[in-house]
């Protein structure tokens, strides 16, 4: 598992945070064979890394899609991004929580820091009275994401439609290297090294974004 800590580097931005909808969603847009094609390793969860958390590209495609629905991430471009990151962060959706350093509360497939999935967990109607009674525990926080594979894969889609700046997002829209990089290092706070630019190059390939 990565030793990077995501999600560390930015200060907490007001934005207004949308919350998911309850109406059926059309999924089409996001295939499996797109998920495989961007991760491999998802074609299925054969001897799993770690105990109930493996997903499959099965899982994924439909619960990444409804995330895109939910949060209105139309641009193909966006949605390249925000892939490549779960897939990376995840290991390719073999883990839901951080084993590396261990950081407890640190988790979904966005592999999200703590104060993060706090913010997430409470934009999220549905489950409000049970974060409640979490008293801001970072793992019952993580718990009750985790135990919804909608929220567990829809923290991608939240994270760029209410901490990236409206500016990150339309270079992002491009679909250049300098809108991924642009993404990566000023709204995730992380580096855009060559994992991460690996799975983004499969993303946009698999989702066919044009620059």
């Amino acid at each position: 598992m990565h030793t990077t800590t995501l999600l560390t580097l930015l200060p907490l931005l007001a934005f207004a945070v949308p919350t998911p909808s309850t109406a059926t969603q059309d999924t089409s847009q996001i295939t499996a064979q797109q998920i495989q094609q961007i991760a491999p390793r998802s074609v299925n969860c054969d001897k799993p890394p770690a105990k109930g958390e493996c997903a499959t590209a099965d899982q994924a495609a439909p619960n990444i899609a409804k995330s895109f629905e939910n949060y209105g991430v139309t641009s193909k471009a966006e949605q390249a991004a925000v892939i490549a990151l779960m897939a990376f962060e995840s290991e390719e959706f073999r883990f839901s929580r951080n084993k590396v350093p261990g950081v407890e509360g640190q988790g979904t497939r966005n592999m999200q820091s703590p104060s993060y999935n706090a913010k997430y967990a409470s934009s999220i109607p549905a489950i409000s009275d049970k974060v409640s009674a979490a008293n801001g525990e970072a793992g019952q926080i993580l718990d009750i994401l985790l135990a919804d594979e909608e929220y567990d894969f829809g923290s991608g889609a939240w994270f760029l439609t209410t901490q990236c700046e409206q500016s990150v997002r339309e270079t992002l829209q491009s679909g250049s290297e300098e809108g991924w990089q642009g993404y990566i290092s000023g709204c995730v706070g992380t580096e855009a090294n060559e994992g991460r630019r690996r799975y983004w190059e499969s993303a946009v390939k698999a989702l066919g974004v044009s620059s």
